[in-house]
């Protein structure tokens, strides 16, 4: 089995942090697959003595699976002939920054990595992006490919759909493994809809066992669509581990062929309503090791349909806020 060369921006921050470890144990690509690993942080002294404590780290877990780690600020040292590129890192917003201005720097910024993806990681490449606004950067990015398919590259709503599973469970009473078929429509954003309709519980409806509607329409969707500031406020910090998780089963379920659904965002096809080529979350089946099909065909009602359309409004508005970026 050749070794899998992979790449992680952000890598000294506080996903990066908890993610590496995960992935250099084998949860995200198999207890088997050696990995050759490229580490991206920004070109600041501080960050890049940080990135050197993180590998220090690496090097003494003595991970059987690590070939080799590469230290970089380079992009296309990190991304050259890439097989999976994990686009974590992004510039938070800051206090009195507007989403537009947030929307237009971290476009600068992926319009940098689409350039030296397309310039340098493998035919191949199958890139996940993590860093917010995800869904629009996944989209800028993509816009900067000329030799890779724009189909290479989604952007991770299953952090929505693991919060959403156990909110569920909680609410049922049950163990989140009961949990089937939740999948994440639209934006990572509060605007993203959950689809409880076609969830099941125990192989229930999950709107058979709770039946208390309006919690599921007025509670449960904000609940989902809101956690991260939750979190912010609860620990003063984002959400770091549970992304880190949420990005490891993204990539697991992308790498891993199955029947089984789950939630992507990825290139609109205009399945469902989303505008084409926005990156809306829709379910997807993995076909093939990086390789996804949107599911087609699941019906929506009056109540889920216009949340599904607030959520494209809001893309198609981001898609125009940086239009100038495209």
């Amino acid at each position: 089995m050749a070794v899998l060369k992979v790449a992680v921006t952000g890598a000294a921050g506080q996903i990066g942090y908890s993610l590496l470890p995960r992935i250099a144990a084998g949860e995200m690509f198999g207890k088997d697959q050696e990995l050759d690993l490229r580490l991206l942080e920004i070109p600041v002294e501080a960050v890049q003595k940080a990135l050197k404590g993180v590998v220090m780290e690496l090097d003494d877990c003595a991970f059987p699976l690590l070939t080799s780690v590469t230290a970089t600020d380079d992009p296309r040292v990190a991304f050259a002939d890439a097989d999976w590129v994990l686009l974590v890192g992004s510039k938070p917003r800051g206090p009195g920054m507007e989403r537009a201005d947030l929307l237009k720097d971290n476009g600068r910024i992926f319009i940098a990595q689409g350039d030296a993806l397309d310039e340098v990681a493998s035919a191949g490449v199958t890139a996940v992006v993590v860093g917010n606004p995800c869904n629009t950067n996944a989209m800028i990015a993509a816009s900067r490919f000329k030799r890779i398919a724009p189909t290479s590259i989604t952007a991770m709503t299953r952090l929505d759909q693991n919060r959403a599973s156990t909110q569920l469970a909680q609410k049922a009473g049950v163990q989140v493994t009961e949990v089937e078929n939740i999948i994440i429509y639209g934006n990572h954003s509060p605007t993203m809809f959950a689809d409880f309709f076609h969830a099941t519980i125990g192989g229930t409806p999950a709107t058979d066992v709770i039946t208390d509607h309006a919690w599921l329409q007025e509670d449960f969707l904000p609940k989902v669509g809101k956690r991260g500031a939750e979190i912010i406020a609860a620990r003063g910090l984002s959400s770091a581990a549970s992304a880190a998780n949420a990005l490891t089963d993204h990539v697991k379920s992308l790498y891993t062929p199955s029947d089984k659904v789950h939630s992507i965002a990825c290139q609109s096809d205009g399945s469902y309503g989303f505008a084409d080529g926005v990156w809306a979350s829709v379910p997807v089946r993995t076909v093939a090791s990086g390789k996804y099909e949107i599911v087609t065909g699941v019906a929506h009602d009056e109540f889920a349909q216009a949340k599904i359309n607030a959520s494209n409004d809001e893309l198609v508005g981001e898609r125009e806020t940086v239009a100038e970026l495209l």
